[in-house]
């Protein structure tokens, strides 16, 4: 339905998006992971017709986007990362002001703004000023504005960013009826990997400017099937200890976790009794180790050396 090829995107001599090809099948709900300067919204820009890319190709259902950008514009809805409302009008004010770029008119238009403002929950405050909604409520109206057209296609840059876990879990829900119940093909970015899990059907994990894979959550936590992610609470967190478990033998990757370290290890190696040991070298004294199956965020920490956050 929507596919890239080779997109590259060049600023003076930073590059900040190198080769990517990925698509979107026509009903799907695809996760773009990465963390702060990826790439991500780059890509999402040029896919959008909002940035020219410096080479590469856009393709909607085999036509050039980049040529003719009206075949995409007009089935597209992107929702950016920034609240983009005019916060001293109401929602119902933006809706419809937004809603007449759209091109939408009289009968038609307000139906389409009832019907939004139904779906997003936010009908008994349609009336009130954008500036005395609650950061959630601004997400929810900033992804509204969006639908009032229907697209076929949504893009939506880190919806949740900032807002509380209640508000979070509605537009979650929203995002999941809106792709399954009206097939709205999404390309969905976020820090927060349970958001992609939650969501999408495949996932593409970029770093730097390029895709470094992609597949189905179970594909992608296939490539760690030979490993196990085990968790060490310690006492006082250790420089020493850290280093020695970086350097083992069976030890791929190590994070810091809230309570010690994150390790991801091959299976069946005996590392538990040589953690314990080496804790006892460096005089750090271990308070839990627990084992866990690999998890997305596990295969990013491998795959990038990076927590998504990061």
């Amino acid at each position: 339905m929507l596919e890239t090829k080779q997109l590259r995107k060049t600023f003076k001599s930073s590059v900040a998006v190198q080769g990517v090809s990925l698509y979107l099948e026509e009903g799907e709900s695809v996760g773009l992971l990465g963390p702060n300067g990826a790439g991500k919204s780059t890509t999402i820009s040029m896919m959008s017709t909002l940035l020219p890319p410096t080479s590469g190709e856009v393709r909607y259902n085999g036509k050039d986007v980049l040529k003719h950008p009206g075949v995409l514009r007009d089935i597209i809805g992107v929702v950016p990362q920034e609240i983009a409302l005019y916060t001293e009008l109401s929602a119902y004010e933006n809706m419809k002001f937004f809603g007449k770029l759209y091109g939408l008119r009289g009968k038609k238009l307000e139906k389409r703004i009832e019907e939004v403002l139904d779906l997003i929950g936010l009908t008994d405050r349609k009336k009130d000023s954008i500036e005395t909604y609650s950061g959630g409520m601004k997400r929810r109206i900033n992804i509204g504005v969006t639908l009032l057209h229907e697209p076929q296609i949504l893009i939506m840059d880190e919806p949740t960013v900032g807002i509380d876990p209640q508000s979070r879990n509605y537009i979650l829900d929203m995002i999941r009826e809106l792709n399954r119940k009206k097939n709205i093909t999404i390309l969905y970015t976020s820090h927060y990997m349970e958001e992609v899990e939650k969501l999408c059907d495949r996932v593409y994990i970029m770093d730097h400017g390029e895709i470094i894979a992609s597949g189905t959550t179970a594909e992608l936590k296939a490539i760690l099937a030979n490993e196990e992610t085990i968790y060490i609470d310690v006492l006082t967190a250790s420089s020493e200890l850290e280093n020695k478990l970086n350097n083992h033998p069976s030890v791929q990757r190590v994070a810091e976790s809230e309570t010690g370290y994150k390790v991801i290890a091959a299976k069946g190696d005996n590392l538990l009794s040589d953690v314990f040991d080496m804790a006892k070298d460096v005089r750090t004294k271990i308070t839990g180790v627990y084992i866990q199956t690999p998890t997305l965020e596990d295969v990013f920490l491998h795959l990038t050396g990076r927590k998504l956050r990061d």
